[in-house]
């Protein structure tokens, strides 16, 4: 009986402390993401240490653009024409991403988001988390690349 209430009590603190994400949060999307780690169901998790493509996210008014970008040496991103449309969707205490193209539709629960992580699940139960990309520095002199 002791373990079924220290089990409910974890599960409760679990619960209680789950981020409440509000649509004054979406803002915090904005910008570009790189992949940190994907965490799989059922095998290993995959951590990333360089990434040759980032996410941009432009969301305003819970609608906008999610966009594949490439970054370059000099810190800018090279880029295409090519992005999916997003919809921010409130359902149910949870937060969605819903994409579009012209070819197909899918969405991607919010699980975490603050100015520097973001965290997304898809159907398949694969979490992405991400953290806010920084520019490439490769003079190695401390100096930031503009």
């Amino acid at each position: 009986m002791k373990k079924t209430y220290s089990i409910l009590l974890i599960a409760f603190l679990f619960v209680a402390c789950q981020q409440k994400i509000k649509p004054e949060d979406i803002s915090k999307i904005n910008g570009y993401w790189e992949v940190e780690k994907v965490v799989f169901d059922s095998i290993k998790d995959k951590e990333y240490k360089v990434n040759e493509v980032y996410d941009y996210f432009e969301i305003e008014k819970s609608k906008g653009i999610r966009k594949k970008v490439m970054p370059q040496l000099d810190g800018t991103f090279l880029v295409n024409d090519a992005y999916e449309n997003v919809t921010v969707r409130f359902d149910g205490g949870k937060v969605f991403l819903d994409y579009s193209t012209p070819y197909m539709k899918w969405s991607e629960e919010l699980i975490a988001l603050s100015a520097e992580e973001l965290v997304l699940l898809n159907k398949e139960k694969i979490e992405y988390h991400y953290k806010k990309a920084t520019p490439i520095n490769l003079l190695g002199d401390g100096k930031t690349t503009k």
